[in-house]
């Protein structure tokens, strides 16, 4: 990979700097590569946290990034070409998922040269995988009463919905989330209320900024 060395001049002092900063950078990355090697092969004793894995493997890649970077502003021939091999490689997203349609268009479709009416000639078309947070919503069930006017004791009313728990408050789809969550993703009870408190404390907190 060609570094920012390529951007250089032939100035003997920078080409000094450069080369302690490059052996400088390339020694760190050895310490991270040592490491990640001691975590993955040394003496359970020895072994990494898994926060300190994470940076090691997040400082790699900004140092990556940065290199990417430099190469980019050298070259914007290799930054089309990482563009296009970024969206070849990216795959498309499932057809069922719903889909939000977004127009970006000219403000002004008369031609800016001959004043004339401009034509669609075809257009671009990208997709972006977005998330809708889990909502807390609440069933409010109503029953109205209806009474006769001649008859007094007559009072009509649709019975009571059966629950799935007697008396309680979740709802079947609730449940199933709760069970989902526990069995399947292996969420213990008190993680999802600590995630549920802070879900519902977000909702509420958009609620009143509206």
């Amino acid at each position: 990979m060609n570094g920012p060395a390529d951007l250089l001049t032939n100035d003997p002092i920078a080409l000094q700097a450069m080369l302690a900063a490059e052996r400088a950078e390339n020694e760190r990355l050895r310490q991270i590569i040592k490491e990640l090697q001691r975590h993955r092969f040394g003496r359970r004793a020895e072994s990494l946290p898994i926060d300190q894995l994470l940076l090691g493997l997040e400082e790699i890649e900004q140092v990556e990034a940065e290199g990417f970077a430099a190469e980019d502003a050298a070259d914007p021939a290799k930054r089309e070409a990482r563009a296009r091999k970024r969206r070849a490689n990216r795959g498309s997203l499932p057809a069922h998922l719903p889909r939000i349609e977004q127009v970006i268009d000219i403000p002004d479709k008369v031609c800016p040269c001959c004043k004339g009416m401009l034509h669609v000639m075809g257009e671009d078309r990208s997709e972006r995988l977005d998330i809708v947070p889990a909502q807390f919503r609440v069933i409010a069930t109503r029953r109205p009463k209806y009474a006769c006017r001649s008859c007094e004791e007559v009072v009509v009313q649709t019975p009571a919905p059966s629950r799935l728990i007697e008396g309680g408050i979740p709802t079947e789809a609730t449940v199933a989330h709760v069970l989902v969550g526990k069995y399947a993703d292996h969420l213990p009870l008190y993680r999802q209320s600590q995630i549920y408190a802070r879900q519902a404390g977000r909702g509420c907190r958009r609620h009143r900024g509206r």
